[in-house]
């Protein structure tokens, strides 16, 4: 129980130093259920509300659906515009109004399990170093699991 609290605190500390330190405008995880195939979002940073608590997709759907069944990262510039499926698919980018995403794979036990998404509210790409940045702290994560 206290390692599970200290794992909590690590993570939300963790989501607030990355949506600080790159200027993004969200920081989220989500977590494939322990049963069943439905993903889940857990943590948040720079959240415009509390929807994401609720927001749970399928496998394979959404954006974080789509990078664990993939278990490859999925860039969405111009949301809603050149997404694949429908936009009511994406609930985290219409709950806290994204329009640029970057989102990668956590994995644990070398499955995918979960997914480390920083998001903007306008349309400013994140560059190549800080897609690295954010790789590099989806490994931190994994850590934690």
């Amino acid at each position: 129980m206290v390692k599970t609290l200290l794992n909590s605190l690590g993570i939300a500390n963790q989501c607030e130093k990355i949506l600080t330190e790159m200027n993004v405008d969200f920081v989220g995880l989500a977590l494939q259920n322990q049963e069943g195939p439905d993903v889940s979002w857990h943590f948040a940073a720079g959240n415009s509300n509390e929807k994401y608590k609720r927001i749970t997709v399928r496998y394979g759907k959404g954006i974080a659906g789509k990078v664990i069944s993939t278990g490859s990262p999925i860039t969405i510039k111009s949301f809603p515009e050149g997404i694949t499926g429908k936009v009511l698919e994406y609930p985290i980018m219409l709950a806290e109004k994204l329009v640029y995403a970057f989102a990668v794979p956590l994995f644990i036990n070398s499955v995918p399990k979960g997914v480390l998404l920083v998001g903007r509210r306008s349309n400013i790409p994140l560059t190549e170093k800080e897609q690295l940045t954010v790789k590099q702290a989806a490994i931190a994560f994994e850590s934690l699991f």
